[in-house]
């Protein structure tokens, strides 16, 4: 064993010696000497220790050293005199042969360069050409592959030469470091692009082999970007491919509803670069930005019923994301002709809820929901977030509901609600109904007090913002059906909810299964009886309704077919919300 691998085996207990008398002699906290002797104890530390002390062992070892450096020079030597020659044997020809195999010639150049330790990057020369008064260039050059650039070109307005708009993310270029966006390209491989039409640049870039050279006029400021940590939740599906105001298709990202995408740059106020979240590996792609996507989504609203012939723009830029790849590789591009708008921001307020409240659903409308910014939320010991249960009338929450309170009555209740009618004989204040008076829930209605608040028979009835935040105090697991305008109220960093819809199947399936089940209709008070066609269709509508509004707000579905299956769901999703660290609005845990 060497010298160097036994000091090296020898650092740490050392180091654990000199920190455990120093506990005495210097004043430090218990908390940073923990620290300290848990990392000179950890298995990683020790593990990274004894591979250092093994590699320093062998490359001290003389085997290690070449023999030559220059094997590649000396084959070609061979192989000039052996051509020279003639009526060689067999076994010259063979090492002729062997001698002109590129793979061997490959094999030996990597040997000698090794040998040499030659590892830094062979750039290409400056051209003779250039003015020493020229401005600065930069040449980049980039091995073609099956792999995309990672880059898109445009063309400036001002002066309609082509300029870099944007590096993705993990792309090759991005990787390369040597290219930045506001680059101006002079030069594809030897051949000046200045006033080329984009369809030429691109024939260049699809008939180069081998490498491509770049010849840029570096942009001004500084090019190190930064990935950003924001994280949305995306509200709407989205298809690349479908869409005419991207600048290049191929660079476009899909996503779905409820997918958590990580922005990793939001420099262009039109189009973001994200990824799917916790995918590293891949090149950033494109998606619109929020302002974008709720201009597009006011547009469509204003068109609804109509047809417009109207298509993008003529295309002014050209994607790298595809010269790369010449399977893939087309033009594409264009510039929405729609300008930003103040007024397009999204908005949010707070409105005091009726349940018959038809303009609170009007200002609903209002909202257009995109992304919504999202952080991990890590679950807390005794802490329980409150589980909502939104759908519409006569698809089942109540009898959801139930069956959760009842496999642990003592861990699951139910808010108390507020009432102002008078007390019945039997009741309990407090256990079924808090009884006030009229006045005092008309006022705690005015301040903003209730989460719910409406009459029904002349008598008022609302559930307190208090009442729920008692439940979670006292460690217990809220589990409320509240009117679905209730949730801007519930839906608040205070209470963290996590909002189950229950959503209704189709007509025919919601038919059959209640009559086998025999359930009974929640729209007559007065007589027990099945529901009716109408009922069903109503229940339809409603839920409609209630997911074209609120759809945004879910963090789970859950479709209530058979209430058997529905009820084993309800009860997986509450032990995840209890057990694992779930995506919230960003602002609950800032």
């Amino acid at each position: 064993m060497s010298e160097d691998q036994n000091s090296s085996d020898s650092a740490l207990p050392s180091l654990l010696q000199a920190l455990n008398q120093c506990r005495t002699s210097v004043p430090a906290t218990d908390e940073a000497l923990n620290f300290l002797t848990g990392v000179l104890k950890s298995r990683e530390l020790n593990a990274l220790v004894n591979v250092h002390g093994q590699i320093s062992n062998r490359v001290k070892d003389e085997c290690f050293h070449p023999i030559l450096s220059n094997g590649l020079q000396i084959a070609v030597e061979v192989l000039d005199l052996l051509t020279t020659r003639k009526n060689l044997s067999p076994d010259f020809e063979e090492i002729c042969s062997l001698l002109k195999n590129p793979h061997l010639q490959r094999l030996l150049d990597v040997h000698d360069a090794v040998a040499q330790k030659d590892y830094n990057p062979r750039l290409s020369e400056l051209p003779q050409d250039v003015d020493k008064d020229e401005e600065t260039i930069k040449i980049a050059q980039l091995v073609k592959s099956d792999e995309p650039l990672g880059a898109t070109i445009a063309t400036d307005e001002q002066t309609g030469k082509y300029v870099v708009a944007r590096v993705f993310h993990g792309g090759a270029a991005y990787r390369s470091g040597l290219i930045h966006v506001g680059d101006e390209v002079w030069e594809v491989n030897g051949i000046n692009v200045e006033w080329k039409p984009p369809s030429d640049v691109l024939k260049i870039l699809q008939n180069s082999e081998g490498t491509i050279k770049f010849k840029l006029i570096p942009a001004d400021g500084k090019h190190a970007v930064c990935e950003s940590k924001v994280r949305v939740r995306a509200h709407f599906d989205y298809v690349a491919s479908l869409d005419p105001f991207i600048p290049c298709r191929e660079a476009g990202l899909d996503f779905v509803k409820g997918d958590i995408l990580h922005i990793v740059n939001q420099d262009d106020g039109e189009w973001w670069q994200a990824r799917r979240d916790g995918d590293r590996t891949t090149r950033a792609g494109l998606i619109p930005s929020r302002a974008h996507q709720e201009r597009m989504i006011l547009r469509e609203r204003s068109q609804i019923g109509k047809r417009t012939d109207q298509g993008p723009e003529s295309p002014t830029g050209l994607c790298l994301v595809s010269a790369f790849s010449p399977s893939l590789a087309s033009l594409t591009g264009c510039k929405s002709s729609l300008q930003a708008s103040p007024n397009c921001a999204s908005r949010t307020k707070t409105k005091k809820i009726m349940y018959d409240s038809t303009e609170n659903d009007d200002f609903d409308r209002e909202e257009i929901p995109t992304y919504e910014e999202v952080a991990k939320l890590f679950p807390r010991p005794g802490v329980y977030r409150p589980i909502i249960l939104i759908g519409p009338p006569g698809v089942g929450r109540n009898e959801l509901r139930r069956r959760l309170i009842a496999t642990d009555p003592e861990k699951f209740r139910t808010p108390t609600p507020f009432t102002s009618r008078p007390i019945r004989p039997g009741e309990v204040n407090g256990k079924e109904y808090f009884f006030v008076t009229r006045e005092k829930m008309e006022e705690e209605h005015e301040a903003g007090n209730f989460i719910e608040f409406g009459e029904y028979k002349g008598n008022l009835y609302g559930t307190s913002v208090e009442s729920v935040k008692m439940l979670v105090d006292a460690g217990h697991v809220c589990v409320m059906n509240p009117h679905y305008q209730a949730l801007k109220m519930l839906r608040s960093p205070q209470l963290k909810p996590f909002i189950i819809y229950i959503k209704p199947p189709a007509f025919d399936v919601i038919k059959e299964t209640r009559a086998v089940a025999y359930a009974r209709s929640t729209f007559d008070e007065n007589n027990s009886r099945g529901f009716t066609d109408d009922e069903f269709k109503e229940i339809l509508r409603s839920a409609e309704r209630v997911e074209f509004l609120y759809g945004h707000l879910f963090d789970e579905v859950i479709v209530n077919a058979d209430l058997s299956a529905a009820f084993e769901q309800l009860v997986r999703s509450v032990s995840r919300v209890e057990n694992e660290p779930l995506w919230v609005p960003a602002s609950w845990v800032q």
